[in-house]
């Protein structure tokens, strides 16, 4: 196993907390007992072994001994501090009584959805919150049980935590409510729960269970050019039959470097570490040699290896995210013993900038909006189509995914000594929390688009990250040409299939404004996500700015109104009502990623010990 550095077990659980969102401290709560009427729980055998041995399934292709790649040795490189050095004074200012009630009430809203989840849907992935039943949308393992096992164990939900592990122990990964599952989502919904929680509690079940799990995605890499098949049927995986989709998302080649590189160094099986070792030396090779360099487009082609492809489009949103996500956090995994990682980054985070990043034309200070305020000072992450080598055409789509990425360039900037990355990540959060405060919900939509300011012709691409002055001629203009695109919905545009959803209703109501400068909605659903508020987390720890603090809260409440329930939570189909006033429609959903995500980033923010936040770097 790959030595991390001291101070000892504890640097070890945070270094699986960086990896899985919860960066940099951990969050104390006091002994929470069970509420009346909660449910006895069943009893379970503390470890039930999956029925099918998939360690010892032949391989149809298998990996020579000698081609075995092994983690990297010695010891781990000296890495920057990346939280700041809170003084004493601040953390008395931050860490109030007020910051205590936040506290509270986060750790309620969690409680409230664990009790459900628990009563109406126990072992299932995901509660319906208004139905009151339990759905199965990834295989039936129980994604929301075990995707929420490290945010009972930090919340200090320790009764409910041992119970969940009980039953965790009792999953056999041979028994699913389907033909097949995703190889992306059963990683981080599954196997990324199970070692997180594993680094946090120590519990060997979780352990045991994760090398089952790992042995079963391992046989997904068992393809004529070990390039995994995300389409994972078990029946052909058991008979070696898989095959790799000739085209295939980044975000599925790059997302299983975090979990398979653990799972090689708790285990000291370099197997997991060779597959995903390999993935990423692909990716390195090519990441010069798209249209634009230093980014992936967001499919790859497999026919040959992981080639360029012919795809136009790039992103850091949706089938892209997480593969950039993963290098800084891998490379921190690593403890700095593999600097490609580093390269990767910075190249694409570079031409990120470049190409993806783009700031909105905002109102000036005479209008309404900023009541004489100077705009804010803020990015977002788009879209971009290259159909020549370093050349793109931006597409001002934001996509709620995308607000990771703030997050993202900051964390890089404080580990690769990139202060222009962390001020671009700073400027990046904001600008998610912004486009929340600027819908009547609070909330920003999954997807939308706003007015860019473009670059200019004679000036370097970096104009394009630069104020401009507000053009109230050109708004209207594209905010025109955005509605006669889609004339028959409520919005100027709206994709969302759901028949029952607010946009496919006859509209009874004064259609709603959009708020300058966004000139479409193309999704207008809010899924529960974390993305926002992982970002403006970070970015605290980071920076030390106690207005985040306060922007986070507003955030926490404002989504707790929209979406709470009688019993629980749920995505809701419209951020963007006539008036504050008006009830928003529930979609009865309630994602793993509630409570092992969101709800968790929120409790860290509002976490209340002190020295944890200089105890680490």
């Amino acid at each position: 196993m790959t030595p991390l550095k001291a101070s000892g077990r504890r640097l070890q659980r945070l270094l699986l907390l960086v990896v899985f969102f919860l960066v940099f401290g951990y969050l104390s709560y006091p002994s929470l007992s069970r509420s009346q009427g909660w449910q006895e729980a069943e009893t379970y055998e503390e470890y039930v072994q999956t029925s099918f041995d998939w360690a010892s399934r032949p391989m149809k292709n298998p990996i020579p001994e000698s081609s075995l790649i092994q983690l990297p040795e010695g010891p781990p490189r000296e890495l920057p501090r990346i939280q700041h050095a809170f003084t004493k004074d601040e953390l008395d200012k931050a860490h109030n009584e007020t910051q205590f009630q936040r506290r509270d009430a986060v750790r309620k809203a969690a409680q409230k959805s664990w009790k459900s989840y628990r009563a109406y849907a126990w072992r299932r992935d995901e509660l319906a919150p208004q139905s009151l039943i339990g759905k199965d949308s990834f295989a039936g393992w129980g994604a929301t049980l075990v995707d929420s096992l490290d945010t009972l164990w930090i919340m200090g939900l320790r009764e409910e935590f041992d119970e969940a592990v009980r039953a965790v122990g009792a999953i056999d990964w041979n028994k699913a409510s389907s033909s097949d599952c995703s190889l992306f989502e059963t990683n981080i919904r599954y196997l990324g729960g199970l070692l997180s929680a594993y680094d946090l509690s120590g519990q060997e079940i979780l352990l045991k269970k994760a090398v089952e799990l790992g042995d079963m995605l391992f046989a997904g890499f068992d393809t004529p050019n070990h390039l995994p098949a995300n389409s994972y049927n078990f029946k052909k995986a058991k008979s070696g039959e898989l095959k790799a989709s000739s085209r295939q998302s980044l975000a599925v080649l790059g997302s299983m470097s975090l979990e398979f590189t653990r799972l090689s160094q708790l285990t000291g099986d370099p197997k997991y570490y060779t597959v995903v070792e390999q993935l990423k030396r692909g990716l390195e090779k090519t990441q010069d040699q798209t249209n634009l360099p230093g980014l992936w487009p967001k499919y790859i082609d497999l026919i040959e290896g992981t080639r360029p492809s012919s795809d136009t489009l790039f992103t850091l949103g949706a089938q892209a995210d997480s593969a950039y996500e993963y290098l800084s956090k891998t490379y921190l995994l690593l403890g700095g013993l593999d600097p490609s990682y580093e390269t990767m980054h910075i190249k694409a985070m570079d031409a990120a900038a470049k190409h993806l990043l783009f700031r909105p034309m905002l109102p000036s200070g005479d209008d309404d909006t900023y009541a004489g305020s100077p705009p804010p000072d803020i990015l977002f992450s788009g879209n971009a189509v290259s159909t020549q080598r370093d050349k793109s055409e931006l597409q001002p789509r934001v996509q709620h995914l995308g607000c990771f990425a703030g997050g993202m360039f900051a964390l890089g900037g404080k580990l690769f000594d990139r202060p222009d990355h962390v001020q671009i990540g700073e400027q990046l959060a904001r600008g998610c929390a912004w486009a929340y405060e600027a819908f009547s919900t609070g909330i920003m939509p999954e997807v939308s688009e706003l007015v860019p300011c473009e670059k200019k012709a004679d000036k370097d691409s970096d104009s394009r990250l630069a104020q401009c002055p507000w053009n109230e001629t050109k708004y209207r203009l594209k905010k025109k040409k955005a509605a006669a695109l889609s004339r028959t919905s409520s919005y100027t545009d709206n994709t969302n299939p759901n028949p029952n959803s607010r946009a496919s209703q006859p509209n009874d109501h004064k259609t709603p404004l959009l708020p300058k400068p966004f000139t479409k909605i193309s999704n207008p659903r809010y899924l529960l996500r974390p993305e926002a508020i992982e970002s403006l987390f970070i970015l605290y720890r980071i920076t030390g700015k106690k207005d985040l603090l306060d922007i986070a809260w507003r955030m926490f409440s404002a989504i707790t109104k929209a979406t709470e329930t009688k019993s629980a939570f749920s995505a809701i189909e419209d951020v963007h009502t006539a008036n504050s006033g008006q009830p928003t429609i529930k979609m009865d959903s309630m994602e793993s990623f509630w409570m092992a995500e969101t709800l968790n980033i929120f409790g860290q923010g509002t976490e209340k010990e002190k020295e944890d936040l200089r105890s680490y770097k």
